[in-house]
């Protein structure tokens, strides 16, 4: 078996303007999804809005720069992940299809393993 990484990118507009009604329908569609899946899941988490993260990078003398906001401004941002062990990738796609993301996209990416 495998693992696989998939990253729930969305528009995080799309949750600020989202009715209560929206909002439960999408987690119960998560809790659906872990219901269905549990055997297969290795773990997950929902993230905290990309304006509070913070991001880190050496500057060209190597000096640590720390700042406030996401490594990058972009439409659909990283709002939650789950780590899927799976067969193949195409097992892998089959359950992360499944993954509610209703204001964007699901990426999936193997873990890489170093022997």
């Amino acid at each position: 078996m495998s693992e696989y990484l998939a990253l729930i990118y969305e528009d995080e507009a799309g949750f600020e303007t989202a009715s209560e009604e929206t909002l439960n329908r999408i987690m119960m569609g998560h809790n659906e999804f872990g219901e269905q899946n549990g055997a297969a899941l290795r773990g997950g988490n929902a993230l905290q809005p990309s304006m509070s993260a913070t991001s880190l990078r050496r500057d060209a003398s190597g000096k640590l720069v720390v700042t406030d906001g996401p490594f990058a401004e972009t439409k659909e941002a990283l709002g939650g992940y789950y780590l899927i062990e799976a067969s193949d990738l195409d097992q892998a796609i089959a359950i992360a299809s499944q993954i509610p993301a209703e204001f964007g996209g699901v990426e999936v990416r193997p873990i890489r393993v170093f022997d």
